[in-house]
């Protein structure tokens, strides 16, 4: 059944577009011309939020931070072994899964930790990267409640995901 979805859905559109004469082909360019521009200007805050990234995991900032913050988290239901994931989340999903391979290859797939890094991957975003693409793409500019708010949200989903994975 899933192998003729797309196929259908794809048919779908054009019959749609036939439906309300719009020319795909000429759609189809329009929206390529105006994602080369969004590629082009969005680029630059990319490159930052990339470098920022290389820095915090090369620096072995992340993992001294995850040392220092571990006993709060502790205090929350966050085990040691995901302080680095949880921290470094917010920032990269490529560095969230090589971090989540590395607790894969120590714990194992099925264990509570495993598990729990599973479901934090899984069930958060990257914030500051989708914050990148929004604030280069619209108006807004002022962040003071939406990056907090965004990052507390990260960290209690963090804390539900170890406890159902605990109580699981």
């Amino acid at each position: 059944m899933s192998v003729y979805l797309f196929p259908v859905l794809i048919l779908f559109v054009f019959v749609y577009a036939k439906i309300k004469k719009v020319n795909v082909y000429t759609s189809f360019i329009s929206g390529a011309k105006q994602s080369v521009n969004l590629v082009v200007s969005i680029f630059p805050y990319l490159v930052t939020i990339m470098i920022m990234v290389q820095f915090i995991k090369i620096s072995g900032l992340a993992l001294l931070l995850a040392k220092l913050i571990s006993p709060f988290f502790n205090l929350i239901g966050i085990p040691n072994e995901l302080c680095e994931l949880v921290l470094l989340k917010p920032f990269s999903g490529n560095g969230s899964l090589a971090i989540l391979n590395d607790i894969y290859t120590t714990y194992g797939v099925d264990s509570a930790i495993g598990r729990s890094a599973s479901v934090i991957v899984g069930s958060c975003d990257t914030v500051f990267y989708v914050t990148t693409l929004y604030c280069s793409q619209t108006s807004v500019r002022k962040l003071s409640y939406a990056i907090p708010v965004a990052l507390f949200a990260t960290l209690f989903g963090a804390v539900i995901s170890c406890l159902l994975c605990q109580i699981m």
